[in-house]
């Protein structure tokens, strides 16, 4: 969901829930405050900074966690294994989310906001330092010289003894990915702390840019399956009721992108944010990965399909900023993005003869989802 609002730095940032991934928020300038205290006027530079910066961002998981997806697929390391989303799982994915959604809303109007949004960032704090950590592994491992003396570590719990003994968790890491976990708990520490407005943007892109690595579609039908759900779920709980904007404006923690529009003006204290919900990023992430790990399957050394739904969603991204801005009012991102997403495309393979090909297409990853919608989820809350 895109969605125009004013967030000053002593309320609440908003955010959209596990399942508002699906459905995420971008800020418009001069409109209500959520205290309504005051309006602020963002200029036309801090508007454009602030836009162009979030669709900028946007970019960078979905480029990376393509290509990070491709290597993924591969791995031999069950740990780096992706989920593989299936068509029943795309299926049920819109009625889940909206269970949770509305859930979230009956939690916010019997509970208090304080108390649930300090468990929520606790969570997210665990959640963050584990994803930023993996994001921040590879380029680690380029960082250090060949020299570094990089121990091998396992963390092992069993259950029983003898002959049944059987493994409860077995992690292998090493000095590397202590470093990683080191830094990335400082940033956690930093948002917990401030909740500023760069430490969000860090677990955010790194929810981001794992959701797209290591969520993989099965298939092109899949996708579209998917896609097409979550479009008509996002569109009714933006339009349809104020379910979705409620909860938006209740809960706390980094499952969106934030830009001040009044950088210029106030520096890193700037507190009027443009956002952007992950959802609007990791939804239409997955599915272009999907069409890169088709381009690599064609064997073609072309990357039509992949650079196509990637420029298909620049212009659908676009499209719902230039919307919200003009009408002054939260539009759900994905009815612009999901059409241009996967018609793009689907007309190139219409052109190329290969829509029989593209649709017949299986992700072979070897680990089936039984927890990935439920992994999903938390990845956009």
């Amino acid at each position: 969901m895109s969605e125009a609002e004013q967030v000053p730095a002593s309320a609440p940032e908003a955010a959209a829930s596990a399942v508002l991934d699906a459905l995420n928020a971008t800020d418009s300038n001069g409109t209500e405050a959520l205290n309504a205290t005051a309006k602020f006027v963002a200029t036309p530079e801090g508007t454009a900074l602030a836009y162009g910066s979030l669709v900028f961002m946007a970019l960078l998981p979905i480029f990376f966690g393509a290509l990070r997806s491709v290597t993924c697929s591969k791995s031999k390391n069950a740990a780096d294994m992706p989920e593989t989303i299936t068509s029943r799982d795309a299926a049920r994915f819109p009625i889940i989310a909206s269970c949770t959604l509305f859930g979230l809303y009956l939690f916010f109007k019997v509970f208090s906001q304080e108390y649930i949004n300090l468990l929520l960032s606790v969570y997210f704090f665990v959640l963050g330092v584990l994803a930023l950590s993996h994001t921040m592994s590879p380029l680690m491992s380029r960082i250090f010289p060949a020299s570094f003396p990089n121990k091998q570590y396992q963390l092992l719990f069993t259950q029983g003894s003898g002959e049944s003994k059987e493994e409860i968790v077995n992690y292998e890491f090493d000095t590397k990915n202590l470093v990683c976990l080191l830094i990335s708990s400082v940033v956690g520490v930093w948002y917990l702390l401030k909740k500023h407005w760069i430490a969000n943007n860090l677990f955010g892109l790194a929810f981001a840019l794992n959701g797209v690595e290591l969520l993989h579609l099965n298939n092109v039908s899949t996708g579209c399956i998917l896609l097409g759900g979550l479009f008509i779920y996002d569109v009714f709980w933006v339009f349809g009721t104020n379910v979705m904007v409620t909860v938006a404006k209740s809960f706390e923690a980094p499952i969106k992108l934030v830009f001040p529009q009044d950088l210029l003006e106030k520096g890193l204290e700037a507190s009027n944010f443009a956002m952007l919900g992950l959802g609007d990023i990791v939804i239409p992430g997955i599915f272009i990965a999907l069409l890169l790990r088709f381009d690599v399957s064609l064997n073609k050394n072309s990357r039509t399909y992949f650079y196509s739904s990637f420029l298909a969603y620049i212009f659908g991204l676009g499209l719902t900023i230039f919307v919200m801005h003009t009408f002054k009012h939260a539009q759900p991102a994905l009815l612009y993005l999901v059409p241009a997403c996967v018609g793009f495309p689907v007309i190139i393979a219409l052109f190329k003869g290969e829509l029989t090909e593209m649709f017949r297409q299986t992700n072979t990853a070897p680990k089936s989802l039984t927890a990935a919608v439920g992994y999903n989820l938390n990845l956009k809350m």
